[in-house]
């Protein structure tokens, strides 16, 4: 049996990444902040579908959170197949409005952890010559949008570039785009949702299911849906300025900063 590890495995797409990949007969590592949540996560999907599931607490939003994590993943006595960097968060609030604390934990979380523990991951991967990574991003990666779409625009990027670099090898990297998904996501950060229209809403069980498609055909970019997939299309024909001030009054409006 496989094993796969998950970041933010409690809730959301982390969650749903949890659900599929154990029904699917892969024992797993769950990674979160909360150690009860977790332990119950874990004894729910060994009871359900027979898999062992390893909790491991880490705060990736600190270096020894982050550290305990690429330990797991860089040991080869019980290798991890694949690895899903799904922890993440927004910050409510437009650039400036935003603590600079706050702004510094988000990079740590959506780039340095995501750097580190891609590069534990793959650099056991290769050795072995077969492995995966998916790289949880967003669709906000393909507008200028603040910290946030920032952000997720370095996932974009850095995850294509390693898997360029890493084509051969038997390691598969993905960065996975979504659009809104019914998650614990917003609520977190403060948001109201109440103003998304109703058809922008992805679910996150039917999201992982076509990103784990996507995974094996070889694609480096997931965007698991065909409404986000026209309207990036429109994005890319779009003129920047014009784009920018759509975005940033979407951004407002919808989604975090």
């Amino acid at each position: 049996m496989t094993t796969a590890l998950i970041t933010g495995s409690t809730a959301g797409i982390g969650a749903a990444f949890a659900r599929r990949l154990a029904a699917d007969g892969h024992n797993l590592v769950l990674v979160a902040r909360d150690t009860k949540r977790l332990r119950e996560q874990a004894t729910e999907l060994h009871d359900r579908h027979g898999i062992e599931a390893e909790v491991l607490t880490a705060d990736l939003a600190t270096d020894d959170g982050i550290e305990a994590v690429a330990k797991r993943l860089s040991d080869r006595k019980n290798p991890v197949d694949l690895l899903v960097n799904n922890a993440g968060f927004g910050n409510k609030g437009r650039y400036l409005d935003v603590s600079m604390a706050d702004e510094l934990k988000m990079l740590k979380v959506h780039c340095e952890a995501v750097l580190r523990l891609t590069s534990a991951a793959t650099e056991a991967m290769r050795e072995r010559g077969r492995g995966g990574v998916v790289n949880v991003a967003s669709v906000a990666a393909f507008v200028p949008r603040g910290t946030y779409g920032a952000s997720k625009a370095w996932v974009v990027q850095f995850t294509q570039g390693a898997a360029r670099d890493l084509a051969g090898s038997g390691v598969r990297l993905m960065a996975l785009c979504p659009g809104f998904v019914r998650t614990e996501f917003h609520e977190r950060a403060g948001m109201g949702t109440d103003n998304i229209p109703s058809w922008m809403w992805l679910d996150a069980d039917k999201l992982v299911t076509a990103a784990l498609a996507d995974l094996s055909r070889g694609r480096t970019v997931s965007i698991p849906d065909p409404r986000y997939k026209t309207l990036m299309g429109v994005v890319k024909v779009m003129p920047r300025g014009l784009l920018g001030g759509v975005s940033s009054k979407t951004g407002r409006k919808y989604g975090p900063q």
